[in-house]
């Protein structure tokens, strides 16, 4: 095989595997998780539901309403 047939040879192969890998790295990214999952999503809507149980069934609920409410009480006499 002559030089000039190996170096045509061997630049047709680096370009193929640059584009075959470029190619399967661009079908990997589109088929990547991309937002939350359900489980993600109940986890949150479970501690959301612990804050409001916490606040209702205690009496920081109220403590939390009389000072956001002396707050405004100062802002807007």
């Amino acid at each position: 095989m002559s030089d000039l047939m190996l170096k045509t040879a061997v630049a047709t192969k680096v370009r193929v595997n640059g584009w075959k890998n470029t190619t399967v790295e661009a079908m990997q990214r589109r088929n990547a998780d991309k937002g939350q999952t359900a489980v993600e999503y109940l986890g949150i809507i479970a501690v959301v539901v612990l804050i409001v149980l916490a606040i209702t069934g205690t009496s920081i609920g109220q403590t939390i309403l009389t000072k956001i409410n002396a707050q405004i009480a100062k802002v807007a006499p």
